[in-house]
């Protein structure tokens, strides 16, 4: 039988693949951590996680025993947070959001379901690109509206709610700022400015960020930002540019950056997802309410 601190490691690591970041959420030393996974190891016989200088991901041993696990595991987490809360722990979801308008919708259905349900708490937060999953796979968050795609064994995602245009985000003195549109293609001619993805899953980033166009030309790869402040200072300051939602001009426009539309981009889509192995009742509920939501704009 696992040991508390053995499970607890084990499933944290496996959600955050970063030793450090475990230990905050343990509140214990990245060497305890550490030594706790290699005596689980010792114990089962076989490594749990391929580890390097800069990496760590799960073996295939350790997918299939964090995918048996983490189901239970959560039945109980959740099954203590409602005995030590009485019913109020089925009265709270916390829905997250990746973008402004995605947060605008939130709060709309959030009003029409607190009218709806009245003894019920509905909390938002925003959700950083650079980590699109790891709040909800910590159990922090129960519904997420997120750009698409998403294709994880463990998330379960609902159709597409709504789609943006697509545009590039340069600097106002940048030979692409004078046109009305431009192409996949010219990325080519561009340096990009991308996001940090050791979090994001790649075919993420093959679709928002590519390394190359749709011709197979190289994309130029300029720095790789941890939060979007970041991209808008160095597109301002003329490093590079960065593909955008075009209804991200409504909400980010500043001095020195112009919006330029794709013409042959695909839109970003977006849409809900929540964990497979989530036990709040009012998913459900929520899900029918955003929905209404997206219908009434």
């Amino acid at each position: 039988m696992l040991e508390r601190l053995e499970l607890e490691a084990f499933l944290t690591l496996a959600d955050e693949l970063h030793f450090g970041r475990t230990a905050e959420r343990l509140h214990v030393t990245t060497s305890r951590i550490s030594q706790t996974i290699r005596k689980l190891e010792r114990r089962i016989g076989a490594p749990l996680f391929e580890r390097n200088s800069r990496t760590v991901t799960l073996t295939p041993l350790g997918k299939q025993l964090r995918d048996e696990l983490r189901p239970a595991y959560d039945q109980i987490s959740a099954s203590v947070t409602a005995a030590s809360k009485g019913n109020s722990a089925q009265r709270a979801i916390t829905v997250g959001f990746s973008a402004p308008w995605c947060g605008n919708l939130i709060v709309k259905a959030s009003e029409m379901f607190r009218l709806r349900y009245p003894d019920t708490v509905v909390d938002i937060e925003e959700i950083q690109l650079i980590d699109p999953l790891g709040r909800m796979r910590s159990g922090a968050v129960d519904l997420q509206l997120t750009e698409f795609p998403i294709a994880e064994p463990d998330i379960k995602t609902g159709p597409v709610m709504f789609a943006e245009p697509r545009a590039l985000m340069v600097p106002e003195d940048h030979p692409f700022a004078t046109r009305k549109s431009v192409s996949m293609e010219d990325l080519a001619n561009a340096t990009l400015v991308t996001l940090a993805d050791e979090l994001i899953p790649s075919y993420w980033m093959d679709r928002y960020f590519p390394r190359h166009t749709p011709l197979g030309r190289p994309i130029p790869q300029g720095p790789a930002t941890n939060f979007w402040p970041e991209v808008l200072v160095h597109v301002s300051q003329g490093v590079g540019v960065s593909t955008v939602s075009l209804r991200a001009a409504q909400f980010h426009s500043r001095p020195g950056v112009v919006f330029v539309p794709f013409h042959d981009a695909a839109t970003i889509d977006y849409g809900l997802m929540w964990p497979v192995a989530g036990k709040n009742p009012l998913v459900h509920p929520f899900l029918e309410t955003i929905a209404e939501a997206a219908v009434l704009g």
